[in-house]
Order: structure tokens, then sequence, then C-alpha cells
């Protein structure tokens, strides 16, 4: 087992409290700090006001539970374990919540876990079994057996988002206060499916603004979203169950899509606006409370999602909607407010930043690195030029990989059926990634090198990869 040093004294123990926030499936671009441009999220938006605004941190996995468990051990995918929805999270692996606590820090967990095994390395936990509910939910609380997966659990009252903030408060007030804490505050927002409280309804009555991509025509990409359904992505096949509500008879297919839109996006938008207000909740009572000047407060998404752009909706594609996220930090003792900083970011990171403010030591075959330093704002002589994606295929999804420098964007789709495929694209110039480059002549010179670059990344995660 490898063991994190601990504070010698705890009286004295000037660490900071960790609290970190993750939602389920909240794009960055639904969020008003981010530039929103469909809705308002003041209480999320002053943790950019009082911290640093990341623009290109990324998911290395972009699906619920591949990306919670690469989170927890700061691990790719192919090397946790944890590939798919479905799967089991091997508990027995190193994570860096039991590398807190074995650092001296009291931990806790609320909220949404999807990995089905039990949570590891935490002095206590509150938590949904499997996918759960908005309402009429059961939580799983530690100290009960075990049951693996959406089994188990003591029936709750009230609205689930505001359920685990009030849990979330309690745990604080009532916690040892000798060390400092780690909290994942994880949220079930604004994932399907929508339901909220009613007060909520009568926000965005009015239609919805159409994204600038919403009628792509996928003009060369990849075989499987020309040709697919694709009913977990696309707005025009949606599968029914995603929505609330049935659609009105007699739509034909562009009228259909158009209703798709409206329908998702406004129950999706009443979610985050009700997360946007309990999150307010949290960040009174820790201002209230005198602890905000020593706690470090992250705010993030397990993954981007598709807001209706390019015709799509869900996540998983290699696309910038889908593998950006969202990531806001507050720590006044070292974050500058009101920063931005551009610096390519993985969701990988998270772990090693986390043991670092521990003053724990950080196990090398972690594939991130701390950005404590960009947080603080100290001269990075050296950091990434690159992230590397791996998605392995499912709900109609095609199997990719690829890299992401700062300018371009190479992907490879190794399992449509088809002979592998590849798409190339320039962010600079084509920000929205509508135009593959990958076979015009002038693409030779950029190709090499990001293929050369994916090779490598491979093998420095030591992936070994049937394409």
């Amino acid at each position: 087992m490898l063991m994190a040093t601990a504070c010698s004294d705890a009286k004295y123990d000037s660490r900071p409290n960790i609290i970190f926030i993750m939602a389920d499936d909240h794009a960055a671009h639904a969020i008003s700090a981010y530039g929103s441009k469909i809705n308002k999220t003041p209480n999320i938006d002053r943790l950019a006001k009082e911290g640093v605004r990341f623009t290109n941190c990324f998911a290395a996995n972009a699906l619920c539970a591949p990306s919670r468990a690469t989170l927890i051990t700061g691990k790719h995918s192919f090397t946790n374990g944890f590939i798919r929805n479905g799967d089991r999270f091997d508990n027995s692996q190193v994570a860096f919540p039991l590398l807190l606590q074995n650092a001296g820090y009291e931990t806790a967990l609320f909220g949404k876990w999807h990995l089905v095994s039990e949570p590891k390395g935490f002095d206590y936990y509150n938590i949904l079994p499997g996918q759960g509910a908005f309402f009429n939910f059961r939580l799983k609380e530690k100290g009960q057996i075990w049951k693996d997966g959406g089994k188990g659990g003591t029936k709750q009252k009230g609205y689930f988002t505001e359920v685990i903030t009030d849990n979330t408060i309690n745990w604080i007030k009532n916690r040892q206060k000798d060390n400092p804490f780690c909290l994942m505050l994880n949220h079930k927002a604004p994932h399907t499916p929508h339901r909220y409280p009613e007060k909520y309804k009568e926000l965005y009555t009015d239609d919805l603004p159409l994204p600038e991509t919403f009628n792509d025509d996928f003009k060369g990409k990849n075989f499987g979203l020309v040709n697919w359904k694709c009913g977990w992505s696309k707005l025009d096949s949606i599968i029914p169950a995603h929505i609330l509500e049935d659609a009105p008879k007699g739509l034909t297919q562009k009228e259909y899509k158009y209703w798709a839109y409206q329908a998702f996006f406004k129950g999706y938008l009443r979610l985050v606006a009700a997360l946007d207000d309990n999150i307010g909740r949290l960040l009174d009572f820790l201002d209230e409370s005198g602890i905000s000047e020593n706690t470090i407060v992250v705010y993030t998404s397990d993954n981007g999602f598709f807001l209706g752009d390019h015709g799509l909706f869900n996540k998983m594609w290699m696309y910038e909607e889908s593998m950006r996220l969202p990531l806001l930090v507050r720590y006044p003792k070292e974050v500058k407010p009101g920063t931005v900083n551009d610096k390519l970011v993985s969701i990988l990171d998270f772990a090693p930043t986390f043991l670092d403010y521990a003053n724990a030591s950080v196990p090398a075959e972690l594939h991130g690195k701390s950005i404590r330093q960009l947080l603080n704002g100290k001269e990075t002589k050296e950091w990434r030029n690159s992230v590397y994606y791996h998605y392995f295929g499912q709900y109609d999804v095609p199997a990719h990989n690829g890299v992401r420098t700062k300018n371009y964007k190479l992907i490879h789709f190794y399992d449509t059926n088809e002979d592998p495929e590849w798409e190339l694209y320039d962010l600079e110039k084509d920000p929205n990634e509508l135009n593959n480059t990958y076979t015009l002549p002038e693409s030779k010179a950029e190709i090499t090198a990001l293929e050369d670059e994916l090779k490598r990344l491979k093998v420095k995660f030591n992936e070994e990869v049937n394409e």
C-alpha cells in the first residue's frame, strides 16, 4: 500500500479543506461564465469571479461511470479497468480519497457514485444506489450492509439536489474539527430524467435559440455518425425515454428534431437552475461559517454535453462539446480572483492536484499531473502539449481514440465495420469542427506530427490496443 505523509500535529494543520463539486452532463457552454447563450448561472459564476476559470479542461473518456473512475484514480480507463457503463470498479486499487485519508484528511462522499462497488477511502458516504432518481430516491449510508450497484439504500423525501446539499452542509457542521477535510459532492443534475421542483416549471417557456451547428450534415465525418441511427446521440432519432412528454403526432423528421431540442433542453436547463441555486446555498454557508479562506472549491462535470450542437445531445464523441469540461476553482489563499487559464488540463489531473495540496506523495503511476502551479500563477516552464482521449464504444457510438493539441485534433475511429477512419480538425480556423481536413494534401505534415504524438502517448501510458 502506498502511504502518504501526514502532518505531524493535526491541531496546527494548515492544509486546505477540499470541496469537490461534480455535476453530471453539465456542458461548459451551459454556464454563463463560459459565455452561455441560453441560460444564466450566477452562483456557479461566483467561482469564476472569485477564482480561476479553465478554458481547456477535457475528459479522457466522456461517459458517466468511466469518467468517474478516471477521476478518482488519476488513470486512463484502460489502466483502471473501468471502460464502459456497466463495469464494476476494482476498489482494491489506489485512488486519491484513500491516499488523502492516509494523509490525515477526513473524507466524505455525497450524491452519485455509479461505480457499482463500495466506495473506499471515505470516513463517511451517503450515496445513490446506481443511477438513482430525483424524487422518491434511496440513499446508501456508510455502515449499512453494502449491496452492489442499484441495490440497497433507505427511502428519502424531497428533491435530490436539495437533499444532498443539506446533507453536505450538515456533515461539515458536525464533522471532526481537528483535521482538514476532503468532501466530494456528486450531483445527478442535469442528467436525465429531467424532473425538477414545481417552482422551476415556469423557466424557459419561450423557445430556445438554435445552436449555430444545429443542422450539421456530418459531411466528411465517420461512417457511424453519417449512417447509423444513433438514438443515444441524434435529436432527430432520440430514444423517446429521454424526454418526459410525448411528441405531437404527424411531425416531419425536421419538425421532430426541433421539438426534441426544445423539450429536452428546457428540462435540462431547469435542472441546471436548481443545481445553481443549491451551489449558491453551499457557497453562502462556507462564507458564513468562516472557512472559505482555507477551502479549495472545485466545480466541474464528469463530461461535457452536446446542447443541440451538430444536431446532437448526450456525450461520448471526441468533439469539443462532449469532451470539454467546465473547471472553476476558488482558493483565496493562492488563486487570484477572475483568472482565466487556457492550458491543456485533463480530468486525470484532479487526483494529483488534491494530493499535492495535502502534502501527500503522488504515486508515479498516475497519468495526470498536479495543476497547482497553474492555480497559483507561478511560471510553468513545462506543461503538456496534448491530451489523449479514448472511448471504447457503447450506445451506438463507435470506438475511437485521438489526440488534441492547442490548435488541432486528430480522431481515429477504428471500429465502425468499415476501414479505420480518421478525422482532422484545425481548431483555430474551424472551432466548430465542420471540416474534416484529413484527406487534404496540405494536411500531410500535421497528420504525421499528430499520429506520432498519438503513438507517443500510447507508449507513455502503456496502452495496448487492437485496432
